[in-house]
């Protein structure tokens, strides 16, 4: 059966590469987003980075005349907190490593976080992007996973754009403990289904009423794919066209427009889109 965009009830947007390119406003974000909202469907602003508190990035969207709220915000620090409320994981003691945006989403859902082990037994390690992670930190993650703390990774995204360059990204982090601790962590951000669950589950419709819009088809696009939700990608991005013909059809976005602008023709049926065979 061919994917109907009309359906659409809940749009998740990937930030960097979609909304905003660096420091730079996409042409049409604003417009989009806009009519999103007046045309009824639920907007979710979804970012991997783990660093950054969700007030930060409402904040951050207001600056390029997008209006939001906290809970449209979605970033691999706030799924992770998502996750242990949702699977009644509560309480528990969490070793973080981790900028400010993580420790500050687990404790606003009743986690227990602390940065050193001392004497207390450690339930889970969850690990993100860490400008600032030392020996000591890895083998605190280390200890705490072998003496039977699960492991949780944010995300493995192996770098982090930055303007006009990249850096090594969270996933750098997580592959340093998963190496000392000889353990793979479940992974919650991109391009993990977990994700894509837990968004569907906050919006509360069915994954295949959920549309990703994304510009990284490793990513955005696989995580929707693998959850079930519809997908778009743009070409603003990372992700260039030909990279779609390359894929199995199982694995490529249901559909691939120019940028974000033409995404209300593509939800009413109509634009320059390309849909692939279901």
């Amino acid at each position: 059966m061919s994917a109907n965009a009309e359906r659409v009830k809940a749009v998740v947007l990937d930030l960097d590469g979609v909304i905003y390119r660096g420091h730079t406003s996409i042409p049409g974000a604003k417009q989009t987003a806009g009519w999103l909202h007046r045309t009824g469907r639920q907007v979710y602003y979804f970012t991997n980075n783990s660093t950054k508190t969700r007030d930060s990035y409402v904040e951050l969207l207001a600056g390029y005349g997008i209006t939001s709220d906290i809970e449209h915000i979605v970033t691999s620090a706030s799924l992770t907190a998502r996750y242990f409320c949702d699977n009644g994981l509560l309480p528990a003691t969490v070793l973080v490593v981790g900028e400010a945006g993580l420790p500050a989403e687990l404790r606003r859902a009743g986690v227990r976080v602390v940065r050193r082990r001392g004497n207390r037994p450690i339930d889970y390690v969850v690990v993100g992007m860490d400008r600032k992670f030392t020996y000591r930190k890895l083998h605190e993650a280390q200890q705490a996973i072998r003496s039977g703390a699960a492991f949780i990774a944010t995300n493995r995204d192996a770098t982090y754009p930055v303007e006009g360059n990249v850096i090594p990204g969270g996933g750098s982090i997580v592959a340093a403990v998963a190496t000392a601790a000889q353990k793979d962590p479940l992974v919650i951000g991109k391009p993990s289904p977990e994700a894509g669950r837990l968004i569907a589950h906050q919006a509360g419709v069915p994954p295949d009423q959920v549309l990703m819009v994304g510009d990284r088809l490793e990513t955005d696009i696989e995580m929707g794919r693998r959850a079930g939700l519809l997908t778009c990608l743009v070409l603003t991005g990372i992700s260039r066209a030909e990279e779609v013909q390359a894929l199995p059809p199982e694995s490529r976005p249901h559909w691939t427009i120019p940028s974000i602008a033409q995404l209300p023709d593509l939800l009413q049926g109509s634009g320059a889109s390309h849909e692939e065979a279901q």
